[in-house]
């Protein structure tokens, strides 16, 4: 398993993230209340229906996918801010936030499907940017590999590495196997409480109290969907197809051809890992990054300091500055990318 999955055990009972620093942006501090409640509710078939969120007016229109165990409210800094360049779309995932369960199981596969369906039936023009952080870059590389022609820019927001799992040291995969069977009780248990509906050891075991910058309106309507059945499904799904996502390196084959792609990556943090384990995840996220790149003609990386993995929290303003690089690059007229 790499750093992704043991961060994601870490990480995995909480309401919110917090940002790590603020600095000087003009990003908003609280989460604004309308996320509260539900946007716009899309039918996408199947008797199925996807929570969206938009705002801002402009083409391309550029679409955000949140990372693992996250919906739009992941974007609640950067949202606005791209509103004033363009027009941009936030929506939850199958299964998460305001959106119905999806179908299973919840891979990449799935993800694009929905996206697909989602964006013919809100008819959002295309080619649309595609902003991915986390897991959400590897639905957008996806996407733009399946459906070239509706993609015409790319940024990915600290992609994971992959195929970190072999290399590893026996010594660290026995402790990544005890790791995974403590997150499936945890998952199991959480999942027993939501069926039984028991709201005491949701709250006590399941879900962290939410963050200073979170209002109690949107903080109780995050616990009421963390509340349902389907969300425990739709994790445990998510969790288990992630271990096969992240173990396999990139292909060395992947291509996107000449669709701009920006690449933000954050500080690798220790997290208080020995050295020979540091050396396979450092060298692997090289390799994983270095692999993307290498998949567009016109790819860039930029390095983000003073953040943690979810740069959209705490630098925004970088995720809206590769967007902006990217509209550049873009026909006005008909939304796609200029050729070199």
């Amino acid at each position: 398993m790499n750093l992704h999955l043991v961060v994601l055990l870490s990480t995995l009972l909480l309401a919110g993230l917090s940002p790590l620093v603020h600095g000087n942006s003009s990003a908003p501090d609280v989460i604004d209340d309308s996320y509260a409640k539900p946007g716009e509710s899309v039918d996408i078939g199947g008797g199925r229906a996807l929570n969206l969120r938009c705002s801002g007016e402009g083409k391309p229109v550029v679409l955000l996918e949140a990372g693992s165990n996250a919906d739009a409210s992941t974007w609640y800094r950067v949202h606005p801010q791209l509103a004033l360049l363009t027009r941009v779309c936030a929506y939850d995932r199958a299964g998460y936030g305001f959106s119905d369960e999806g179908t299973y199981p919840r891979d990449l596969d799935a993800y694009a499907a929905d996206l697909h369906a989602l964006i013919r039936a809100t008819q959002i023009p295309t080619p649309v940017i595609l902003v991915g952080h986390s897991l959400g870059s590897n639905i957008v590389r996806k996407y733009a590999r399946q459906y070239p022609d509706e993609v015409a820019g790319i940024v990915l927001v600290d992609p994971p590495e992959q195929g970190s799992d072999d290399p590893m040291p026996q010594e660290w995969k026995s402790q990544d196997a005890s790791m995974l069977a403590q997150r499936e009780t945890v998952l199991s248990a959480c999942a027993r409480a939501s069926d039984a509906g028991d709201a005491d050891t949701l709250k006590q075991k399941c879900v962290r109290p939410p963050p200073p910058w979170m209002s109690t309106s949107v903080a109780s309507a995050m616990a009421r969907t963390k509340a349902k059945p389907s969300y425990w499904r739709t994790l445990r799904s998510e969790l288990a197809q992630n271990t096969d996502v992240f173990s396999t390196p990139v292909p060395t084959d992947e291509s996107y051809g000449s669709i701009p792609l920006v690449l933000l990556r954050a500080p690798l943090p220790d997290a208080g890992m020995p050295p020979e384990v540091l050396r396979v995840i450092e060298d692997k996220r090289s390799q994983t990054h270095a692999r993307i790149l290498s998949a567009s003609t016109r790819s860039s990386a930029i390095d983000v300091p003073d953040t943690s993995h979810d740069i959209q929290l705490d630098r925004p303003e970088t995720v809206v500055s590769a967007v902006r690089t990217l509209l550049g690059t873009v026909d006005a007229a008909d939304g796609r990318h200029t050729r070199e």
